[in-house]
């Protein structure tokens, strides 16, 4: 009896799980899914002439275990696929309290077990969108190159370079797993749309 109790038991359980990988529509207004560290997301609705990422773009993101006084990851890093375009783009995000990025060092992308890749905030990044904070990779020869190590690499650490005493920096972890399986949504969801 107890053994056919906890075999149904294991069985149901095991029924559920691959409906908990699944994606579901959020409140927002956007499909969302969890890839183990990463959270990926498509608005149900694709503007054309939007002023931000958000109108066009699907996006996944990854945050710094560090928040900021908003409850948000206090530094990100995001890919964004334009749903137009299929143009992929991969932004970092500093968004901590008081803190101020020194853009006359670069940013750092210490891959672990693997190379660190440094870039310029004047020649190899860019912001978008009216934003001060969110820095995107600029060449499209550095950014397929950057991908390729985020598809591959376990984690990175990032040096973000601040203003402040004696060339301060922030050193923040972030895991790159679930990253293939964000391209995978964000491919999938990217013409699923409730308007166009």
């Amino acid at each position: 009896m107890i053994a056919k109790f906890g075999f149904a038991l294991v069985m149901t359980l095991a029924a559920t799980f691959p409906l908990a990988a699944e994606p579901f529509h959020h409140p927002y207004g956007e499909w969302r899914e969890y890839h183990r560290d990463w959270l990926a997301a498509c608005p149900d609705v694709i503007d054309d002439d939007a002023t931000d990422f958000y109108g066009h773009s699907c996006f996944a993101s990854t945050g710094s275990q560090q928040l900021n006084s908003a409850g948000l990851p206090a530094y990100k890093l995001t890919m964004l696929r334009n749903r137009l375009t299929g143009e992929l783009d991969i932004a970092v995000t500093v968004a901590a309290d008081k803190a101020q990025t020194d853009t006359s060092r670069p940013l750092k992308l210490n891959f672990h077990g693997g190379v660190t890749m440094q870039f310029d905030f004047v020649a190899d990044l860019e912001t978008r969108y009216n934003t001060t904070n969110q820095f995107y990779v600029a060449d499209p020869v550095r950014k397929a190159a950057l991908l390729e190590e985020m598809k591959r690499r376990n984690a990175l650490t990032m040096t973000v370079p601040l203003n402040g005493d004696g060339g301060a920096s922030e050193e923040v972890w972030l895991s790159m797993r679930g990253v293939l399986a964000s391209l995978d949504f964000m491919a999938s969801f990217a013409r699923k749309v409730a308007q166009y």
